[in-house]
């Protein structure tokens, strides 16, 4: 089993949730996450003013899935097809439990 990170900065959530449920990829976590990258935050309104104000972090989104060794390419290649830019992080995973069933590794998720 694999966990794959991806960090996006846009909104691309939806679609790849969408082509991951086509190849029975059931669970994701997401979270809206603030960070910094290559690409610099949009300026923003400081106050009422006109004075703008650059923000050091900026909105972006955490995708986290576990798969299968073999479903590997296939979740890379969706992420891929449906984001523009971002980075894709992946790390074995050991072990999972199910805490209600009890089921473990690959039947856990």
């Amino acid at each position: 089993m694999i966990r794959i990170d991806v960090v996006i900065p846009q909104n691309d959530i939806e679609a790849i949730s969408q082509a991951l449920k086509k190849i029975k990829v059931g669970g994701i976590t997401i979270l809206k996450v603030k960070g910094r990258g290559k690409t610099v935050a949009p300026p923003i309104h400081a106050s009422k003013g006109t004075e703008m104000f650059t923000p050091e972090f900026s909105d972006k989104y955490t995708l986290q899935v576990i798969v299968p060794d073999n479903k590997e390419k296939d979740v890379i290649d969706i992420i891929r097809a449906n984001s523009k830019m971002g980075k894709i992080f992946i790390s074995p995973i050991k072990r999972a439990i199910d805490i209600e069933s009890g089921e473990e590794n690959e039947k856990a998720i």
